[in-house]
C-alpha cells in the first residue's frame, strides 16, 4: 500500500472582499465570504489590482506568520 505525503501548504479556492489595502506598502486583508478570520495579501500574491470592497477570488496558503491569499482576482 502506497502513504501519500502530507499536504503541508494545502492550497484552498476562497471567494471574499477586500476589507483593507495600502497601495504604498503593499498589503492588506480579505474577508472570506464563508465567514472565518481575514487572510492577509501581499501585492506579490495579487494577479489583478484590488481595492477596499472589490470582491475577489484568491487561494490560501499557509505562511511563515498565518493565512496569505495568492492569485488574487477581482470576480
Amino acid at each position: 500500500m502506497t502513504t501519500l505525503p502530507p499536504l503541508i501548504n494545502k492550497i484552498m479556492q476562497k471567494e471574499g472582499t477586500v476589507k483593507f489595502f495600502n497601495e504604498t506598502k503593499g498589503f492588506g486583508f480579505i474577508t472570506p465570504s464563508a465567514g472565518g478570520q481575514d487572510v492577509f495579501v501581499h501585492s506579490t500574491g495579487l494577479i489583478d489590482e484590488i481595492r477596499e470592497n472589490d470582491k475577489v477570488e484568491f487561494e490560501v496558503e499557509n505562511g511563515r506568520k498565518g493565512l496569505n491569499a495568492v492569485n488574487v482576482k477581482v470576480i
